[in-house]
């Protein structure tokens, strides 16, 4: 879990290749799970903990952002599909679905990651 999220800040820039579900899934666990103990340790101040939400999404905005392409590419889309968000609800719906969705065969941006390991 913890290396799928270490994954995703060292490849931060990186909008090539693909990335298997466990890479996309976890990393937004971990960070999930991360601004809630910190939130938990700062107390019930509720702007403290939406403070530190909102710098945690900030830093982390471009590696997810990196990494939701890669997650599209191993689907067999366009990271430009990752446009699709900005529809209210529908695209939302669409996004999860894609996201769930399994690795495809070899594509134009590389070989099926789980040809290498177990998803």
């Amino acid at each position: 879990m913890f290396e799928s999220y270490i994954k995703m800040w060292k490849n931060a820039f990186n909008f090539e290749g693909r990335a298997r579900r466990k890479d996309y899934w976890y990393p937004h666990l971990v960070g999930l799970i991360f601004v809630f103990l910190i939130g938990f340790q700062i107390g019930k101040e509720s702007d403290d903990i939406e403070a530190l939400s909102n710098l945690y999404t900030l830093v982390a905005f471009i590696p997810s952002l990196s990494l939701s392409i890669r997650r599209l590419h191993d689907t067999g889309k366009s990271g430009w599909w990752i446009l699709i968000g900005l529809i209210p609800i529908i695209g939302w719906i669409i996004w999860i679905f894609w996201m769930c969705e399994k690795s495809v065969p070899k594509n134009q941006w590389g070989d099926n990651p789980l040809d290498q390991t177990q998803d």
